[in-house]
């Protein structure tokens, strides 16, 4: 067996744990040396019997001289074993491992890590971490710093400590030195295959962080490299439809002028981007990233408008309903007039047979087998992240290698969408349309929470406005009852504090047609106030809504507080967000604050990511940015540092035939954007 081994493929004992090691990512041999602890044990201090302390973490070494079951009065079983060194004898005890008896036998020699404690002025060592020491083993569970790793159900660290030390051993002189020589040297890096023992069996923990250099800027390199090798195949590709713009250029310019609004600046730059990429025979394969309500629908319409006018359909692929409908009739307003004919089709509204469109709106249901293009030339998916690489693939399979526009209101830091995404031409705008008001941002503290609440009251009975009321948990959970939860805080907002307006709930676990229900209700104003869970993040538009109040908000990344804070502020209409927290932590107010002065999207989330890291910023909200093993989307320098060196490699890539093999599938890439 070589690294590249499927587990499938493997020894009998992985091919049974094949399924519970793919949640973990573990699909071949390989990815067991990349599966990286989170924290190491230290049982690094090996120690004498008769030397341990009560309290100390110490390993201690010795003969088993008895094992034995013993038996509560609950009928839980506890093991008890004396073990012997030359200076003494100690207790040791676990609780509810029978199975022990199996394991550590009278005679065997065993390391033993953990906590001394003293019972009845008796020095125990209770349940400890243990080993048996064959011959000259190396010890991997005990006596040392001590791996441990992201588990699942079923898979302990101690398990996988045992793959990952034999799969190091078996492949030792396996692991081949991928990275040019020069770079090794320039960039001060330890070789691959020190990183990896390194990373998972450290003698000191300075060790780690050494190993985690190379491994990181390993992980970059070849994302950078790969998103470059894409970029150069897609660019290989020759559209069958290169547009024609010089001939409806006065066309283009009446549309744009009979716009309701002015184009931002921002909208221009990426409109004249996007018209560029369309009039190449190669197909555009750009990414358009802008906040909630910055104008992203427009800019794509005025390509569907182009590729129209050139006698091509368009089709915009959304995630959810909601969405979808909401750009059906975006689009329908602008183009329609124009003698655009715009089609819906989504799980809930089908199509009709023989049904002719120039553009067609829908989710995934635009990707049925009954729905044929007859020249399909633009392809526009809103939310990219949302879709599963086959579906893009699909859609883009229906026409002659049509062009590509993907739209995300999802605030990614330039320097991290253009590492992400290294294959797309990036667009990004960063204004918000003329007129549109900023909404009025403040943190409110829980002694404030009453007049708030009167204040909002007011509001809406005064001036016939609406609210959004973000919980974080739908049901209340027992271990954070500081968390307010939707149902709860549903029932007691529309009994006690809002009692004369309409209000009503809505959360992710609801049906569909619920779901759907609701907003239609909040949408035509039969009800005041919705109380919700962050599944309003995107796609609900009500221009009437002007209030946001979000509950705990210091639980939520600030983009994600952003993307909530664009549900309002939709109309002419002043609008406000109230950030409600009981937290008193100096650093998580200050972030919070943040939100009081700035209102772009990827600045936020760019100082997110150093403060908080990527894991808590991108959460469900962000769930298609992919996700980094070892680097870190906050490590901006190395970021950098890694494209300009991918970008030098690139231009000789032949000359690194190791790095090319490493590169995944180098030879079959699929060209796409996916």
């Amino acid at each position: 067996m070589d690294l590249e081994t499927p587990l499938a493929k493997a020894d009998r004992v992985y091919k049974m744990y094949a399924n519970r090691l793919s949640k973990l990512g573990i699909f071949k041999l390989e990815d067991f040396l990349y599966h990286i602890p989170f924290r190491y044990d230290d049982y690094s201090l090996v120690s004498k019997i008769n030397k341990v302390q009560p309290g100390e973490t110490i390993t201690v070494k010795g003969e088993v001289l008895e094992i034995k079951n013993q038996y509560a009065r609950s009928h839980k079983t506890f093991q008890r074993a004396r073990i012997e060194d030359d200076t003494g004898i100690i207790d040791i005890i676990w609780f509810n491992q029978p199975f022990l008896l199996n394991v550590i036998k009278k005679g065997d020699l065993v390391s033993l890590s953990g906590k001394i404690k003293k019972n009845l002025n008796k020095l125990t060592l209770e349940s400890p971490d243990y080993e048996v020491i064959y011959g000259d083993g190396e010890n991997i569970h005990t006596g040392r710093l001590v791996p441990v790793y992201p588990e699942t159900r079923g898979v302990s660290s101690k398990w996988l400590r045992r793959q990952v030390y034999k799969i190091l051993k078996n492949n030792d002189d396996k692991i081949d030195e991928f990275l040019p020589n020069f770079l090794i040297k320039n960039e001060n890096l330890i070789s691959l295959k020190d990183a990896l023992w390194q990373i998972h069996f450290p003698r000191k923990i300075d060790e780690v962080e050494v190993a985690k250099n190379r491994l990181a800027f390993d992980e970059l390199l070849l994302m950078q490299i790969e998103g470059l090798i894409n970029k150069e195949k897609w660019n290989k590709l020759k559209s069958g439809q290169k547009l024609e713009i010089k001939k409806y250029e006065q066309k283009l310019e009446d549309y744009i002028q009979d716009l309701p609004f002015e184009l931002t600046n921002a909208q221009k730059k990426a409109t004249k981007e996007i018209l560029s990429d369309l009039s190449l025979e190669k197909p555009m394969n750009r990414l358009l990233e802008g906040d909630v309500g910055s104008g992203k629908t427009v800019v794509g319409s005025i390509a569907i408008y182009l590729a129209f006018l050139n006698g091509l359909q368009s089709v915009l692929m959304a995630p959810t309903e909601i969405l979808a409908q909401q750009h059906f009739k975006t689009l329908q307003n602008f183009l329609s007039p124009y003698g655009v004919r715009v089609s819906l089709a989504t799980g809930s509204e089908k199509i009709k047979k023989g049904e002719k469109f120039d553009v067609l709106v829908g989710t995934h249901a635009v990707i049925s087998p009954k729905i044929n293009f007859k020249n399909l030339g633009l392809v526009i998916i809103d939310e990219q992240q949302r879709f599963g690489v086959e579906q893009r693939t699909i859609v883009r399979q229906k026409g002659e290698n049509p062009h590509f526009l993907t739209m995300t209101a999802t605030p990614i830091p330039r320097t991290v969408a253009l590492t992400m995404y290294g294959d797309l031409d990036l667009s990004y705008l960063n204004e918000m349309p003329i007129g549109r008001k900023k909404v009025k941002t403040w943190m409110i503290s829980e002694e404030k929470r009453e007049g708030a609440y009167k204040w909002i009251n007011n509001q809406i009975i005064k001036n016939k406005d609406q609210a959004f009321i973000v919980c974080p948990f739908i049901e209340e959970s027992e271990t954070m009852t500081t968390v307010k939860a939707a149902t709860k805080e549903f029932d007691k907002l529309k009994k006690d504090v809002f009692p004369k307006l309409k209000v009503l709930l809505l959360h992710g676990k609801m049906k569909s047609k619920d779901k759907e229900s609701v907003l239609k209700k909040f949408k035509e104003g039969k009800c005041d106030v919705l109380i919700a869970t962050p599944v309003v993040e995107v796609g609900i538009d009500i221009p009437n809504a002007t209030i946001i109040l979000i509950e705990t908000a210091e639980r939520f990344g600030l983009a994600e507080l952003h993307q909530l804070r664009g549900r309002v502020g939709r109309g002419e209409k002043q609008s406000y967000c109230l950030l409600f927290t009981e937290s008193k932590n100096q650093k998580t107010l200050e972030r919070l604050k943040a939100l009081e002065q700035v209102y772009i999207g990827a600045e936020l989330a760019e100082y997110d990511l150093k403060l908080r890291g990527p894991g808590q910023i991108y959460g469900t909200l962000q769930h298609g940015i992919p996700a980094l093993k070892i680097a870190n989307f906050s490590d901006f320098p190395l970021i950098k540092k890694t494209k300009v060196e991918a970008e030098k490699i690139y231009k000789k890539i032949g000359d690194y035939p190791k790095l090319v093999k490493k590169i995944k599938g180098f030879e079959s890439h699929n060209v796409s954007p996916d």
